[in-house]
Parts: structure tokens; C-alpha cells; sequence
């Protein structure tokens, strides 16, 4: 089972409108690089490319 320092909470930023639209939790063992994740912006009103954040 992974530590608690392991595990964290990071905000996915809309590549279009800046606007922190989702978070969530990330295992820094098993992926340490930042995340890229296609999701919907409600304020775009469409699938946009949303990239991690602290």
C-alpha cells in the first residue's frame, strides 16, 4: 500500500481558459511527471487538453 506522502492532490488547468476545473489524487511513484488529461471545461463548453498544477 503506497504512503500518504506518496499520494497527493494536484488541480488540472484548461489549456484554453486558465480556469482550474478539476482535482486529483496522483501517486508521485508511479507517475512522476505531470499529467495530461483531455477533459470537458464547462466555461469552453468543450473537450480541451487540461494539464497539472499545484
Amino acid at each position: 500500500m503506497a504512503k500518504k506522502k506518496e499520494i497527493v492532490t494536484v488541480a488540472l488547468v484548461c489549456g484554453k481558459c486558465k480556469r482550474r476545473n478539476y482535482s486529483i489524487k496522483k501517486n508521485k511513484k508511479r507517475s512522476p511527471g505531470k499529467i495530461e488529461v483531455k477533459k470537458y471545461c464547462r466555461s469552453c463548453r468543450e473537450h480541451i487538453l487540461h494539464k497539472e498544477t499545484k
